[in-house]
């Protein structure tokens, strides 16, 4: 049986994409901060990222669901930041790099001990370039691409039998982004979940979504650091 742990899966895309695993016949467990918005799921649990012991928690839930062929880390914030507030630096530092690692690394160490697996995550185009308007969200979107390449390396030093997933969407139409700012190419959220579905049944190694955002992102990381920290985003 293909058996699916779901990080994340109270809104936005983490609940689409274990909707559709589940839809396709997955067993899926899911975890959030909010358990109360996993009411659909009779395999969840209450997990905040940040805290010590969330790591503990997956396990709990993955002997729950009798297994775990795939890990999917959607758990993460981000807000824009131009006045660099500490406490909003500070938080987004602690989920999407702290928590990052704490769960993503809990998932790998279980599928080294396991017979492997599949870890995917939702990290974002963020992570292509320090952007100004978003500092630690760039900053730490960056940390998780780098962070998986990593991991694919040393799993494939060590001859595992771990894939990974690292998905980058461009701006998703969900609560993330209702912060009273406006956003360009806005994409939708059920059309991104099926191409996340679909990248992890094809085991891509990194999938920008969409076509505009990969041509984008193509054009970033060619503008010389000398013009990119003049521009105004």
């Amino acid at each position: 049986m293909k058996k699916a742990i779901v990080v994340g899966a109270s809104s936005g895309l983490g609940r689409e994409v274990a909707l559709l695993l589940r839809e396709q016949g997955w067993t899926v467990g899911v975890a959030a901060r909010r358990v109360d918005r996993l009411a659909d799921f009779e395999l969840r649990a209450q997990i905040d990222v940040t805290a010590d012991d969330a790591g503990r928690q997956l396990l709990q839930l993955v002997e729950r669901v009798g297994g775990m062929n795939l890990y999917f880390h959607a758990s993460g914030i981000g807000r824009q930041n131009r006045e660099l507030k500490e406490n909003i630096e500070m938080q987004t530092t602690e989920t999407n790099a702290v928590g990052f690692t704490r769960m993503v690394g809990t998932a790998y160490r279980y599928m080294s001990e396991h017979g492997g697996g599949h870890i995917a995550v939702i990290s974002s185009i963020a992570g292509t370039k320090g952007l100004g308007p978003a500092p630690s969200y760039s900053a730490t979107k960056a940390l998780q691409n780098a962070y998986v390449e990593a991991l694919e390396q040393l799993a494939n030093a060590r001859k595992l039998n771990i894939s990974f997933t690292d998905i980058r969407p461009g701006f998703v139409d969900t609560d993330l982004l209702n912060d009273g700012n406006r956003y360009p190419l806005l994409l939708n959220k059920e059309r991104v979940a099926r191409d996340i579905v679909r990248s992890i049944v094809k085991r891509r190694h990194v999938r920008v979504i969409d076509w505009r955002w990969r041509a984008i992102t193509w054009l970033w990381r060619r503008i010389p650091r000398c013009i990119w920290r003049r521009l105004r985003l």
